[in-house]
């Protein structure tokens, strides 16, 4: 075995264990027990234990050889055995856009006992949105810790808990050991969560306003799992959320992603199931790989799924050329124009024939410093920081094309702008009709924009981990949104970039978790005793609906449609699903019983033996999705829910039913009469498909229960694949 491990380095396993009730110093000398058994000692087993998570489930991360990992493996108390992987991160204005204005209806007295932890980059402790004048003591269910660290001036009756993990033992280089936020990212997401009130707020002028949190007397506390080189590890995931379901958090925060589609392996999933059984929702980013299919992450039946949408707010600069024409750029440049400077494209400025190629996207040392010293150079684009670039060899800016990622402002570190290739035709055109073309690029404005579109970043269904499913669940703000930054960053994280500021513009699904955790927390404010099932029904059934026209991926593009914060706190019925149910789905979407483990902490479940879940889906979902498998038949499929009265005591809901061409919906009962609170009534939905042409992808039906006061709005979504 010595000579097979000689070459073969040690790589780090997650191992799950039974939920057996044990103590921690019992449960840490299990784990001790059984790696000394494949390792010959506990002094060894000890050396390659790096944590034992024991909170909320039982599971050891241990530095294994691959065959040892096999032997653990089949060993009777153990469940299951996983590689550690490295996932990344998803990376004002908009809370007013959707319709949660600083005057909206609050219950402060719970909302200062709701606690949101948040599994990211770190924070900063000195931030106006995190500091506590007003804020009463700690809320006495929190068990969480907090302390003193390098750059760390410890927490406060706001900040409430400060946590950082990295098992791996290997420190990031261009990080600090401490739950301080050096690159800004978790800083932004906190307070776009549940940042203060800070009036004010802007980036160099741009984007001017108030600053604040969807639950600003809300409490924090953060977890950093993300390292500035070295992206969020598993191992250091699943204790984060080990940790805060101890700490006794209400919501979770993760605006991370990693690619999975079984929902027993992946750790999100994972942690997300226990938090679940404790009442915690989990919000989740689904992801920046869009507009491609099947783009998505955290697409678990359990997490809250979140798409980005665009508000009405977009970031414009004026790029005036030296013949007097103007043309209009997208991003966020912070310098004002001081006059014209020459202008090169970046091909003709290339250190020799052979580099060309490379100088025409503005690649590091493609191009003759002399020939770019003093000028802006035009590029295409090919890798992002190519303003780093430019800037490092003497040039004053940039000026960018691409047909993509049009719809989210980059910041730029000298003045920079992006523009189409309609544009850039113009621009190029002007270059090559002068001698001596010049050009200078204005200081970004505000502008209108088409509100509600979902930008081409967000991640698209259908959902790879289950045709069942609909996902991403919800959509929420993620373009352009001012949030608070951290002190240790510059605005761009680029080589020579000295701009920083207190807060800072960030797109991405990122961006949009955080909106949806502290609405969230905002229902559970007025709610405080609901399911993580019910918060999330709420949320779901009350969103905006949102054009198809405008989102030609419709439902895969923004799921039940655009957060509605002000209606979900009333949502009138609730779908709710409890831990059964969530183990029915599973079994009836084909997994096995036996790899359960991790999920439920026995060693298996016999899907035969357990009531079957009803319908198509198996699953008391708020939305319904039926593949077709066979193009040329009708297809029939009936789906089964269960609806709870959460709204007046005596109501009555009727069905309207909204069915796309081709496709017939029928509600039995159309009618739900309730006579008390908490009254459950089920009902049937039969969905006929005819053939579907083959141009036609996806087609968008509804049901709505619609009361006196409310409407329980549910889309129907047909595909093929």
């Amino acid at each position: 075995m010595v000579a097979a491990n000689e070459n073969e380095e040690k790589k780090l396993y997650i191992v799950y264990l039974g939920d057996q009730p044990m103590d921690h110093d019992s449960a840490v000398q299990t784990h001790i027990d059984l790696v000394s058994s494949v390792k010959g000692s506990d002094h060894e087993a000890r050396k390659c234990i790096v944590h034992s998570y024991t909170k909320s489930f039982n599971a050891f991360a241990a530095k294994l050889f691959k065959d040892e990992a096999e032997n653990l493996s089949d060993m009777e108390p153990v469940l299951a055995v996983y590689p550690n992987q490295y996932r990344k991160l998803h990376t004002t204005k908009s809370w007013d856009f959707i319709g949660l204005p600083q005057t909206a209806k609050r219950n402060l007295k719970v909302e200062s006992d709701v606690i949101i932890g948040l599994l990211d980059t770190g924070i900063t402790p000195g931030s106006e949105s995190f500091n506590d004048v007003g804020f009463g003591p700690i809320p006495k269910k929190w068990k969480g810790s907090c302390a003193h660290f390098a750059n760390f001036s410890g927490c406060n009756n706001k900040l409430i808990g400060a946590k950082y993990f990295k098992l791996d033992g290997n420190p990031d280089p261009a990080d600090i050991l401490s739950p301080v936020d050096i690159d800004g990212h978790g800083t932004h997401t906190s307070s776009t969560a549940a940042g203060n009130t800070v009036h004010d707020a802007s980036l160099f002028g741009l984007a001017k306003g108030t600053a604040r949190g969807a639950v600003p007397h809300a409490r924090v506390a953060m977890y950093k799992v993300c390292w500035a080189t070295s992206d969020c590890a598993d191992v250091d995931i699943l204790a984060a959320i080990d940790a805060a379901v101890h700490d006794g958090v209400d919501v979770l925060s993760i605006s991370i992603g990693g690619w999975s589609a079984s929902y027993v392996k992946d750790v999100m999933s994972v942690g997300a199931f226990h938090a679940m059984r404790k009442g915690i929702v989990t919000v989740a980013s689904a992801g920046n790989d869009g507009p491609s299919p099947s783009s998505l992450y955290n697409h678990a039946p359990w997490l809250l799924t979140v798409a980005a949408s665009g508000t009405d707010r977009g970031f414009r600069s004026q790029v005036e050329l030296g013949n007097k024409k103007s043309v209009s750029g997208v991003g966020v440049n912070t310098f004002e124009a001081e006059q014209l400077y020459p202008v090169v494209n970046g091909v003709d400025v290339a250190k020799s024939s052979e580099r060309k190629g490379e100088a025409r996207f503005c690649y590091e040392d493609s191009m003759d410093p002399h020939k770019v010293k003093g000028k802006i150079v035009y590029c295409e684009l090919g890798s992002w920081g190519v303003d780093s670039v430019v800037k490092a060899i003497g040039g004053t800016g940039i000026i960018l094309e691409s047909e993509q990622f049009l719809d989210a402002a980059q910041i730029y570190m000298a003045p920079g702008t992006m523009v189409n290739s309609t544009v850039g035709k113009v621009i190029k055109d002007y270059i090559q009709s002068t001698k001596s073309p010049s050009a200078v690029v204005h200081k970004s404005q505000e502008v209108k924009v088409v509100a509600s579109l979902v930008p081409s970043f967000s991640s698209r269904g259908p959902n790879p981990g289950s045709q069942l499913l609909l996902k991403p669940d919800i959509a929420a703000p993620g373009v352009d949104i001012l949030a608070a930054y951290t002190p240790l960053n510059s605005l761009t994280g680029l080589k020579g970039d000295t701009q920083h500021s207190k807060f800072t513009l960030m797109s991405g699904t990122s961006m949009s978790c955080p909106h949806v955790a502290g609405v969230a927390a905002y229902v559970k404010s007025f709610h405080p005793n609901w399911t993580a099932a019910a918060i999330k029904s709420a949320i779901m059934t009350t969103a905006k609906p949102m054009s198809r026209k405008l989102n030609s991926d419709a439902e895969f593009a923004y799921g039940a449609g655009q957060l509605n914060p002000a209606r979900a706190i009333s949502p009138g019925l609730v779908y709710d699903i409890d831990d059964m149910g969530y183990i029915q789905f599973l079994c009836h979407d084909g997994y096995n019983g036996s790899s359960f483990g991790p999920l439920i902490g026995t060693k298996s479940i016999n899907c035969s033996s357990i009531i079957p879940g009803l319908g198509h889906d198996a699953i008391n979902y708020p939305t319904m999705q039926v593949k077709l498998k066979n193009r040329k038949q009708l297809t029939t499929v009936v789906f089964r829910r269960r609806v709870t009265n959460v709204g007046p005591s005596a109501s009555v809901y009727n069905a309207i039913i909204k069915a796309p061409t081709g496709v017939n919906i029928t509600v039995k009962p159309t009618t739900l009469s309730f006579t008390h609170a908490n009254q459950k009534r089920s009902f049937k939905v039969v969905v006929k498909v005819a053939p579907m042409p083959n141009s036609t992808l996806i087609l968008s039906g509804s049901l709505a229960w619609k009361g006196v006061h409310h409407v329980v709005r549910s889309p129907i979504v047909v595909y093929k694949p």
